[in-house]
């Protein structure tokens, strides 16, 4: 059976625009929609429960009529499951193609407000994750993805290629690098090696690109090379973009998990939707 595309729904305006943008992705990929609300109530003999059930069960419902004509062919269906949401969320990531999240956006300047929910899941799903903003309008921009030259990165490119291929449109593929500290760079320009740094990264770019060219030829590919910071180019790059592609690498500390600068810059301030990879 063909893996779904899994949305989080909780009656919200971000919910509400992550599952426009999950039926959409189902339609693309011919695949079934799963709409999914997690029941905070384990039980419903509580004063109340009963009526707040049986009206997010038709919330529910109404959404997914709402989204059947946006789908395509394959089935929607829906579920309440009773347990706290980053578990619900995450048990069915286990078997989804992809799972889609809402995020509150607090405008282009300060970006996502990612709940803890959301920042749970991105800590522990299996699968792809996008963030969706309520009041982020459809692009026809390209594919952008942030590469990164030091990790394996096929699933990240196989996500943004085949994100490309589906939508018809150019993949923006960017490299963000930076000169080696001062004592470094001091050395490099005595031996004359300062010259050929961007040549060494631009070499190493081809190297991890080039293969996907030759798998996905459909996909019109930009590739570029750009010096900064990376979170913050990878931020202005993604200005226009339909879907911002990045790895998702959990580091564990004794603080407990948290995602890498880049992706954790993205969900916050990239104003596209975001599709964050697990990678090795």
């Amino acid at each position: 059976m063909t893996a779904p595309v899994v949305a989080g729904f909780d009656g919200s305006p971000e919910s509400r625009a992550a599952t426009e943008w999950a039926a959409h992705e189902a339609e693309r990929r011919g695949c079934p929609l799963d709409l999914l609300e997690a029941w905070p109530w384990p039980h419903r003999d509580v004063v109340g429960s009963e009526e707040t059930y049986r009206h997010a069960l038709a919330r529910l419902s109404l959404r997914a009529e709402e989204l059947r004509p946006m789908a395509g062919a394959g089935p929607v269906t829906t579920a309440i499951v009773p347990t706290d949401p980053a578990e619900a969320l995450e048990a069915a990531g286990n078997s989804a193609a992809v799972l889609v999240l809402g995020s509150r956006g607090l405008g282009a300047v300060r970006g996502f407000l990612v709940g803890s929910v959301s920042q749970e899941v991105l800590r522990r799903a299996s699968c792809p994750v996008v963030l969706v903003r309520a009041e982020a309008a459809e692009s026809d921009g390209p594919v952008l993805v942030g590469l990164d030259l030091t990790r394996p990165m096929d699933d990240v490119l196989a996500f943004a290629f085949d994100a490309a291929a589906r939508r018809r449109a150019p993949l923006r593929v960017v490299h963000i690098w930076s000169r080696p500290v001062a004592t470094e760079y001091t050395a490099l320009q005595a031996v004359g090696l300062e010259g050929d740094l961007s040549a060494v990264e631009r070499d190493r770019f081809a190297e991890q690109l080039n293969p996907w060219r030759e798998r996905h030829p459909e996909v019109p590919v930009n590739a570029e090379l750009i010096q900064g910071n990376r979170s913050v180019a990878l931020v202005d790059a993604a200005a226009g973009a339909r879907l911002l592609v990045v790895g998702r690498r959990v580091r564990r500390t004794l603080l407990g998990a948290h995602l890498g600068p880049v992706a954790h810059a993205a969900i916050h301030h990239a104003v596209c939707p975001v599709a964050l990879v697990r990678h090795a």
